[in-house]
Protein backbone atom coordinates (compact mmCIF):
# COMPACT_ATOMS: atom_id res chain seq x y z
CA UNK A 1 0.00 0.00 0.00
CA UNK A 2 1.36 3.48 -0.75
CA UNK A 3 1.96 6.46 1.97
CA UNK A 4 -1.30 7.87 0.11
CA UNK A 5 -3.24 5.10 0.34
CA UNK A 6 -2.31 4.50 4.16
CA UNK A 7 -3.33 7.99 4.77
CA UNK A 8 -6.67 8.03 3.23
CA UNK A 9 -7.33 4.99 4.60
CA UNK A 10 -6.35 6.13 8.12
CA UNK A 11 -8.74 9.17 7.84
CA UNK A 12 -11.53 6.93 6.49
CA UNK A 13 -11.49 4.80 9.65
CA UNK A 14 -10.96 7.71 11.97
CA UNK A 15 -14.88 8.65 10.95
CA UNK A 16 -16.03 5.57 12.26
CA UNK A 17 -18.91 5.73 15.24
CA UNK A 18 -18.75 9.16 14.85
CA UNK A 19 -22.26 11.72 14.20
CA UNK A 20 -22.34 13.95 11.34
CA UNK A 21 -22.89 17.66 13.08
CA UNK A 22 -26.23 19.03 11.68
CA UNK A 23 -25.76 21.70 9.15
CA UNK A 24 -26.74 24.88 10.50
CA UNK A 25 -25.32 27.19 8.05
CA UNK A 26 -27.31 30.94 8.36
CA UNK A 27 -26.38 32.17 4.36
CA UNK A 28 -28.08 35.49 5.77
CA UNK A 29 -24.50 36.02 7.47
CA UNK A 30 -22.40 36.11 4.44
CA UNK A 31 -25.29 37.49 1.81
CA UNK A 32 -27.12 39.88 3.82
CA UNK A 33 -24.32 42.93 4.49
CA UNK A 34 -23.01 42.53 0.57
CA UNK A 35 -26.47 42.68 -1.55
CA UNK A 36 -27.08 45.56 -3.52
CA UNK A 37 -29.93 46.80 -5.39
CA UNK A 38 -29.71 45.11 -9.19
CA UNK A 39 -29.01 48.51 -10.83
CA UNK A 40 -26.56 49.35 -8.22
CA UNK A 41 -24.32 46.22 -9.23
CA UNK A 42 -22.21 47.59 -11.71
CA UNK A 43 -21.56 51.31 -9.97
CA UNK A 44 -20.32 49.28 -6.77
CA UNK A 45 -17.97 47.36 -8.68
CA UNK A 46 -16.73 50.35 -10.49
CA UNK A 47 -16.32 52.05 -7.54
CA UNK A 48 -14.06 49.43 -5.99
CA UNK A 49 -12.19 48.65 -9.22
CA UNK A 50 -11.11 51.88 -10.00
CA UNK A 51 -10.40 52.98 -6.73
CA UNK A 52 -7.13 50.43 -7.14
CA UNK A 53 -6.05 51.88 -10.34
CA UNK A 54 -8.67 49.65 -12.81
CA UNK A 55 -9.48 50.91 -16.37
CA UNK A 56 -13.30 50.22 -16.91
CA UNK A 57 -15.27 51.06 -20.05
CA UNK A 58 -18.71 50.44 -21.03
CA UNK A 59 -19.53 48.87 -24.30
CA UNK A 60 -21.67 46.26 -25.78
CA UNK A 61 -21.82 42.29 -27.49
CA UNK A 62 -21.38 44.25 -31.23
CA UNK A 63 -18.92 47.35 -29.88
CA UNK A 64 -16.53 45.88 -27.56
CA UNK A 65 -13.71 44.75 -30.63
CA UNK A 66 -13.63 48.39 -32.24
CA UNK A 67 -13.45 50.12 -28.78
CA UNK A 68 -10.57 47.26 -28.23
CA UNK A 69 -8.41 48.51 -30.98
CA UNK A 70 -9.20 52.22 -30.22
CA UNK A 71 -7.59 51.70 -26.58
CA UNK A 72 -4.37 49.32 -28.26
CA UNK A 73 -3.74 52.35 -29.94
CA UNK A 74 -4.11 54.98 -27.80
CA UNK A 75 -1.64 52.72 -25.53
CA UNK A 76 1.10 52.26 -27.97
CA UNK A 77 0.21 48.44 -27.92
CA UNK A 78 1.18 46.91 -31.02
CA UNK A 79 0.65 43.39 -30.16
CA UNK A 80 -2.22 41.26 -28.42
CA UNK A 81 -2.44 37.74 -26.97
CA UNK A 82 -5.64 36.30 -27.65
CA UNK A 83 -7.35 32.65 -26.83
CA UNK A 84 -8.36 32.12 -30.64
CA UNK A 85 -10.96 28.78 -29.42
CA UNK A 86 -12.88 31.07 -27.74
CA UNK A 87 -16.25 32.80 -29.04
CA UNK A 88 -14.94 36.13 -27.76
CA UNK A 89 -11.38 35.32 -29.37
CA UNK A 90 -13.17 34.25 -32.78
CA UNK A 91 -14.96 37.19 -32.69
CA UNK A 92 -11.99 39.97 -32.13
CA UNK A 93 -9.90 37.85 -34.85
CA UNK A 94 -13.16 38.39 -37.47
CA UNK A 95 -12.90 41.72 -36.58
CA UNK A 96 -9.78 42.42 -37.27
CA UNK A 97 -9.72 41.28 -40.44
CA UNK A 98 -11.13 44.61 -41.81
CA UNK A 99 -9.23 46.55 -40.14
CA UNK A 100 -5.83 47.73 -41.74
CA UNK A 101 -4.17 49.99 -38.28
CA UNK A 102 -5.26 46.77 -36.11
CA UNK A 103 -2.24 45.75 -33.78
CA UNK A 104 -1.06 42.35 -34.33
CA UNK A 105 -2.82 39.18 -32.78
CA UNK A 106 -1.10 36.30 -31.42
CA UNK A 107 -2.59 33.03 -30.54
CA UNK A 108 -1.73 31.15 -27.12
CA UNK A 109 -2.15 28.09 -28.80
CA UNK A 110 1.28 26.28 -28.42
CA UNK A 111 2.95 24.90 -24.82
CA UNK A 112 4.37 27.94 -23.17
CA UNK A 113 7.66 25.43 -23.12
CA UNK A 114 7.77 26.46 -26.97
CA UNK A 115 7.66 30.05 -26.65
CA UNK A 116 8.04 31.02 -23.40
CA UNK A 117 10.90 33.95 -23.89
CA UNK A 118 8.33 35.41 -26.56
CA UNK A 119 5.26 35.41 -23.95
CA UNK A 120 7.52 37.22 -21.43
CA UNK A 121 9.39 39.56 -23.45
CA UNK A 122 7.39 40.70 -26.48
CA UNK A 123 4.15 40.37 -25.28
CA UNK A 124 2.74 43.71 -23.96
CA UNK A 125 -0.95 42.74 -23.56
CA UNK A 126 -3.34 40.13 -23.45
CA UNK A 127 -7.09 39.82 -23.76
CA UNK A 128 -9.42 36.89 -21.63
CA UNK A 129 -12.81 36.75 -20.91
CA UNK A 130 -14.67 36.37 -16.96
CA UNK A 131 -17.12 34.04 -16.00
CA UNK A 132 -18.36 36.58 -13.67
CA UNK A 133 -17.51 39.19 -10.87
CA UNK A 134 -18.42 40.74 -7.19
CA UNK A 135 -20.03 43.87 -6.58
CA UNK A 136 -19.05 43.16 -2.94
CA UNK A 137 -15.50 43.17 -3.21
CA UNK A 138 -14.85 44.53 -6.27
CA UNK A 139 -13.49 41.63 -7.96
CA UNK A 140 -13.49 39.49 -11.57
CA UNK A 141 -13.74 35.71 -11.60
CA UNK A 142 -11.74 33.98 -14.30
CA UNK A 143 -11.84 30.02 -14.45
CA UNK A 144 -8.64 29.65 -16.59
CA UNK A 145 -8.75 26.21 -19.18
CA UNK A 146 -6.63 24.73 -21.29
CA UNK A 147 -7.86 27.35 -24.23
CA UNK A 148 -6.75 30.41 -22.24
CA UNK A 149 -4.24 29.60 -19.71
CA UNK A 150 -4.00 30.91 -16.20
CA UNK A 151 -0.32 33.03 -17.75
CA UNK A 152 -2.72 34.81 -20.16
CA UNK A 153 -3.59 36.75 -17.21
CA UNK A 154 -0.67 36.75 -15.52
CA UNK A 155 2.56 37.73 -17.93
CA UNK A 156 1.58 40.86 -20.20
CA UNK A 157 1.82 43.68 -18.64
CA UNK A 158 -1.76 44.85 -19.97
CA UNK A 159 -4.48 42.55 -19.16
CA UNK A 160 -7.69 43.61 -21.34
CA UNK A 161 -10.95 41.66 -19.56
CA UNK A 162 -14.47 41.01 -20.84
CA UNK A 163 -17.14 41.53 -18.64
CA UNK A 164 -21.11 40.69 -19.02
CA UNK A 165 -22.82 42.57 -16.82
CA UNK A 166 -25.38 40.08 -16.42
CA UNK A 167 -22.44 38.35 -14.39
CA UNK A 168 -22.10 40.86 -11.51
CA UNK A 169 -23.03 39.20 -8.50
CA UNK A 170 -23.47 40.77 -5.31
CA UNK A 171 -21.39 38.58 -3.37
CA UNK A 172 -19.06 35.38 -3.70
CA UNK A 173 -21.43 33.42 -2.28
CA UNK A 174 -24.07 33.84 -4.82
CA UNK A 175 -21.68 33.64 -7.58
CA UNK A 176 -20.87 30.34 -6.55
CA UNK A 177 -24.45 29.97 -6.72
CA UNK A 178 -25.05 30.73 -10.20
CA UNK A 179 -21.76 29.53 -11.49
CA UNK A 180 -22.88 25.80 -9.68
CA UNK A 181 -19.43 25.93 -8.37
CA UNK A 182 -21.55 23.33 -5.60
CA UNK A 183 -21.70 20.23 -8.34
CA UNK A 184 -17.99 20.70 -9.75
CA UNK A 185 -15.56 23.51 -8.49
CA UNK A 186 -13.44 24.77 -12.05
CA UNK A 187 -9.63 23.18 -11.86
CA UNK A 188 -8.94 27.19 -11.00
CA UNK A 189 -10.55 30.19 -10.17
CA UNK A 190 -9.38 33.48 -9.79
CA UNK A 191 -10.31 36.68 -8.61
CA UNK A 192 -8.97 40.28 -10.10
CA UNK A 193 -9.50 43.21 -7.76
CA UNK A 194 -7.06 45.19 -9.99
CA UNK A 195 -3.69 45.65 -11.38
CA UNK A 196 -0.69 43.45 -9.66
CA UNK A 197 0.28 45.78 -6.97
CA UNK A 198 2.59 45.26 -3.88
CA UNK A 199 3.90 47.54 -0.88
CA UNK A 200 6.47 45.00 0.64
CA UNK A 201 9.48 46.70 -0.23
CA UNK A 202 10.02 50.16 2.24
CA UNK A 203 6.27 50.11 2.14
CA UNK A 204 5.95 52.15 -0.90
CA UNK A 205 3.05 50.89 -3.39
CA UNK A 206 4.19 49.30 -6.73
CA UNK A 207 2.56 48.04 -9.67
CA UNK A 208 3.29 45.62 -11.82
CA UNK A 209 5.77 43.59 -9.28
CA UNK A 210 3.69 40.13 -9.01
CA UNK A 211 1.88 40.60 -12.59
CA UNK A 212 -0.24 42.75 -15.05
CA UNK A 213 0.38 46.87 -14.33
CA UNK A 214 -2.60 47.63 -15.72
CA UNK A 215 -6.07 45.95 -16.15
CA UNK A 216 -8.78 47.34 -18.32
CA UNK A 217 -12.24 45.70 -18.24
CA UNK A 218 -14.64 46.09 -20.91
CA UNK A 219 -18.26 45.50 -19.36
CA UNK A 220 -20.64 44.54 -21.86
CA UNK A 221 -24.00 46.00 -21.22
CA UNK A 222 -26.76 43.78 -22.22
CA UNK A 223 -29.48 45.07 -25.07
Amino acid sequence: MSAKARILDKLRHSLAGTEALPDDFDETLVTEPWRYPPEQRMARLRELMEAVRTEIHLTDQTRWPALLADLLAKKQLTRLLIAPRTDHGRQLSEHWQHRSDAPALHAYDRPVEEWKHELFHDTPASLTGTVGAIAATGSLILCPDRHEPRLMSLVPPVHFALLRASTIHDNLYEAQRALNWRAGMPTNALLISGPSKTADIEQVLAYGAHGPKDLVVLILEDA
